[in-house]
């Protein structure tokens, strides 16, 4: 039950529980450490692979090893979401980050040599993924609804944690030593959750809920903002796990391009799709999520099918593929920023674990699609047709249905 106010200036209880500004950089600080965490095994899949250190793995192997954290992490946001509605984010943030050092340190001293050891460190690994629905009600509490579509793309910028992961894992593993990413991932995440539980506050006036975990789960699942916002991330979001994961191995078979080349580029996808996001919030709280998505959507709608017709991979494809990662970001950003809008904010919390749970999955079953539909024709032709239509789909929906519930939930506030 929510305590009746204490007679408090704003500056006096702003020097007590801490400014929105610095919660939000925590915050996003935090993400992207657990974000860095959970993407640890994904650079070395391949590698283990080429090296033959933990004998014959076949690309379902790696798929496998890669995919596990994923799921994981996507399935956890559904219980950690509601975890964080009742226990806040000043102690879920915390515990997520230090429960995480130990697969982390598991891997490192245990697991490297075992195919088998590694998917179940692999397994607890994912804990890390859980994070994004920490974060979101989090730093929703704290900012006015005029504000939070920015506050929380900012905070959703922290997915770069994954680029941390990609560019320094394997340099480490090489050069340092094999336990080396491990140690120094377990060490970051013990210095953060020692920070984050000094440093963040729940903000002033949250309402806690009362009622059980499995009855809250059943009745946000019941809302319709969830089974929208869930579609609307899983093309948004899970189009950019999905390029970010198998953009490289597209690049190299199709264009034939190097390693090196196709890394690069994969890393100018992740960057772009990053920045925007923040930028997707912005524009939401300015001129509603509903156009951002539309805006967003359409673009993916183009660059697909212009994508699927194998165009120059320095101009138009570059054009294709950039403004496609421009289009993801921003519609991520704006997902959330339609969550906050039509959501109340005990119940935030609970719609991010199950929305980000949908992103998690429709980052999970592209890449599969696409190589399976490759294998068969030997083009990518189809599946990037396949893209188009999906994000042609959502856009009608975001123009019909998603609509008609932002337009509810701005009457209501």
């Amino acid at each position: 039950m929510l305590m009746p106010a204490q007679t408090t200036s704003p500056s006096d209880l702003r020097s007590r529980v801490g400014s929105p500004s610095l919660m939000l950089a925590v915050a996003t600080i935090g993400f992207a450490v657990n974000f860095w965490a959970w993407a640890l095994i994904s650079p070395l899949g391949p590698m283990f692979r080429q090296q033959g250190t933990l004998g014959s793995l076949s690309e379902s192997d790696v798929a496998l090893m890669v995919a596990v954290p994923v799921v994981v992490g996507s399935l956890g946001r559904i219980v950690v979401g509601a975890l964080t509605d009742r226990y806040g984010g000043r102690v879920m943030f915390p515990l997520i980050s230090a429960v995480t050092i130990l697969p982390v340190l598991f891997l490192a001293f245990v697991a490297l040599d075992s195919y088998s050891l590694i998917l179940v460190g692999g397994f607890f690994l994912g804990i890390a993924g859980t994070s994004f629905a920490v974060g979101v009600p989090f730093v929703n509490a704290w900012f006015p609804p005029d504000r939070r579509g920015l506050a929380v793309g900012i905070f959703g910028a922290g997915m770069g944690g994954t680029a941390i992961s990609a560019l320094t894992t394997v340099k480490l593993y090489g050069n340092v030593g094999e336990k080396a990413p491990f140690l120094i991932t377990a060490a970051v995440l013990a210095a953060y959750a020692v920070v984050s539980w000094v440093v963040l506050r729940d903000a002033p006036g949250r309402v806690v809920p009362q009622t059980s975990l499995g009855s809250r789960l059943m009745a946000n699942a019941r809302l319709p903002i969830t089974w929208q916002a869930a579609i609307l991330y899983a093309v948004a979001f899970g189009g950019y796990v999905a390029f970010s994961v198998y953009l490289p191995a597209y690049l190299k078979t199709e264009y034939g391009l190097s390693p090196a080349g196709a890394a690069n580029r994969m890393a100018g996808f992740v960057v772009v799709a990053v920045v925007m996001r923040p930028l997707g919030g912005w524009l939401s709280d300015r001129i509603g999520s509903v156009p951002v998505l539309v805006a967003g959507y359409a673009v993916v709608v183009a660059g697909a099918a212009v994508a699927a017709g194998h165009p120059p991979v320095d101009s138009v494809g570059a054009v294709a593929f950039l403004s496609m990662a421009a289009a993801l970001g921003c519609g991520s950003g704006a997902t959330f920023a339609l969550i906050a809008q039509v959501t109340e904010p005990a119940r935030v919390g609970g719609v991010t674990g199950l929305v980000g749970a949908a992103g998690g999955f429709g980052g999970f079953v592209p890449p599969l699609l696409m190589g399976y539909i490759y294998g068969r024709t030997e083009s990518y032709a189809l599946g990037l047709g396949l893209l188009s239509v999906t994000a042609a789909l959502t856009l009608a929906l975001t123009l019909t249905v998603v609509r008609r519930t932002a337009a509810g939930g701005s009457a209501a506030s």
